[in-house]
């Protein structure tokens, strides 16, 4: 039976009677890191500057460089170079072969070491077809390259640039293959993930072409280089929204052996573009997920977090651990299971991350700990009694809002029992009655003020936590305390449904129908 995609699974976090849509945030966060996070470190479109790789293997390192200049004159080298490759393609006399390299250097030159590559002019005055052309089977590993690392720069180009690749694709895919040198394959695998990098469509496309399968076995590669350029071509390949290539991939024999070899090596580059690779199959596959699951990559990642200081390898390492814990809660159970020690040192890798000067970190760490903490109870008391609260507290009131945000899901979810069915979710009181008499309420009464809707809803649904659990009819005083009634009044009148229904209920039912009317 086909795989469906992983709507279904996400955690919710705190609970209220009217309910949230925080399953889907989850899977949102989880399917657009690409664009949050992964396009603001790594492009996911990259240049190929001024190295290549030889037919023997080495790096061959190119000493012409090209001195920046102008645009129109730089445009007018581009066309003339153009001009001469079209020449040298026509040309069948003596030194063919080699005249036709050359022309083919000259422009990827050009392509490669202009702080701006003029990619437009060279798509307008028609390079594409040539190096096309240049494509053929049959034709010298040199001349291969060359045209190879021409049209990976044009693809690193604007959208229309980038599609005008097209035509090129067959034979791209084709030198993926076994029929080709490694180092060709490499160069048409950085093209390919250029052309992935650029969007759904692109992406269709590639994989209606067959691309998945080749670029899958060049991961398989034990030189690194290659592993690294393939798995990054991947996760630009993978990334979604549809779960149909994720599924096709998990499946093809070897990658979830290369996906667990590489992320334990010491390079840490490949490790990073394997971890992407793991981040969008966890995402969209729950087949990858307990692929994953039974493997051994969950203590390969949270090594990698206790040791790495590579902040490019932490951020996907995260994420992926944040997806698996994310899924029902078998999976969650199996991996961070209470009697095992892999859960504290999973909690205290995260504390580790949380104390970091790095704002991604932060928020990351706790965004996995807001997914631990909607598991059982067990989970939750795991990090209730852990040194990740004061950190959590702490930054509740001084972090920036995207990481208070994110806090405020952890804290909330160490309050509330797990689900047994619809209706209000019963309050884990000792946990509620601690985080509120150490200063937590005034970050969520904060919260409740903010212009963001989901912040301003889970402010709200805390909120209703404190009035409804604490002792001794204590939460309305507490709440009217820190100005909470105030917080609630702004949304009287709010545009929102969902919140002004909320906070106009929570108003009535705690502070009485007709509360603020004599004034």
């Amino acid at each position: 039976m086909a795989d469906e995609g992983f709507a279904s699974h996400r955690r919710d976090p705190v609970k209220s009677s009217v309910g949230n849509a925080a399953a889907n945030r989850r899977r949102q966060l989880a399917v657009t890191v690409g664009k949050e996070r992964r396009e603001a470190l790594f492009r996911a479109k990259r240049l190929c500057r001024d190295a290549i790789v030889g037919s023997d293997g080495e790096v061959v390192e190119d000493k012409e460089m090209v001195i920046d200049e102008g645009a129109v004159a730089l445009n007018s080298r581009t066309n003339e170079a153009v001009e001469e490759l079209k020449a040298a393609c026509l040309y069948s006399g003596k030194g063919a072969v080699q005249k036709k390299v050359q022309a083919l250097q000259n422009l990827r030159r050009i392509l490669s070491n202009s702080d701006l590559p003029p990619v437009e002019a060279c798509v307008e005055a028609g390079a594409v077809p040539v190096l096309t052309q240049c494509l053929s089977f049959g034709s010298p590993d040199e001349q291969l390259l060359e045209a190879a690392w021409c049209l990976t720069n044009i693809a690193a180009g604007k959208p229309d640039q980038t599609k005008s690749l097209l035509p090129a694709l067959p034979l791209l895919i084709a030198h993926v293959g076994d029929k080709s040198t490694l180092a060709v394959a490499e160069q048409c695998t950085w093209a390919l993930g250029n052309v992935a990098g650029e969007g759904e469509d692109m992406r269709n496309i590639l994989l209606a072409q067959g691309a998945l399968p080749p670029l899958a076995r060049m991961m398989l590669s034990n030189k690194g280089s290659t592993a690294r350029t393939a798995a990054w071509a991947l996760s630009n390949l993978i990334k979604g929204p549809d779960p149909k290539a994720a599924n096709e991939l998990i499946r093809i024999d070897g990658v979830l052996g290369a996906i667990v070899r590489h992320l334990g090596k010491t390079d840490e580059e490949l490790a990073t573009e394997v971890a992407w690779v793991a981040v969008y199959l966890s995402a969209l596959s729950n087949t990858a997920i307990d692929m994953l699951l039974k493997s051994e990559v969950v203590p390969i990642l949270v090594e990698r977090l206790e040791t790495s200081n590579h902040l490019q390898l932490l951020i996907p390492v995260l994420r992926s651990l944040g997806n698996l814990v994310a899924g029902n809660s078998q999976t969650t159970y199996t991996i961070v299971a209470p009697e095992i020690n892999i859960a504290e040192r999973i909690i205290l890798t995260l504390a580790k991350c949380l104390k970091s000067e790095l704002r991604v970190l932060k928020k990351e760490a706790a965004w996995v700990l807001s997914n631990i903490g909607a598991g059982s109870l067990a989970h939750k008391q795991l990090i209730y009694s852990s040194e990740a609260v004061p950190l959590l507290l702490r930054l509740l009131s001084t972090a920036p809002f995207d990481i208070r945000k994110e806090v405020a899901y952890a804290l909330g979810n160490l309050c509330v029992a797990p689900a047994d069915g619809p209706g209000q979710p019963k309050v884990i009181l000792e946990h509620l009655i601690s985080l509120v008499h150490r200063g937590c309420l005034s970050g969520f009464v904060n919260l409740v003020r903010s212009a963001d809707v989901e912040a301003a809803k889970l402010g709200l649904q805390f909120l209703e936590l404190v009035m409804r659990g604490m002792p001794n009819g204590e939460g309305p005083k507490l709440v009217e305390k820190e100005d909470g009634i105030d917080a609630m009044e702004r949304f009287q009148f709010h545009e929102n449904e969902d919140l002004r229904n909320m906070a106009n209920g929570l108003v009535d039912k705690y502070f009485g129908e007709d509360y603020g009317l004599d004034e």
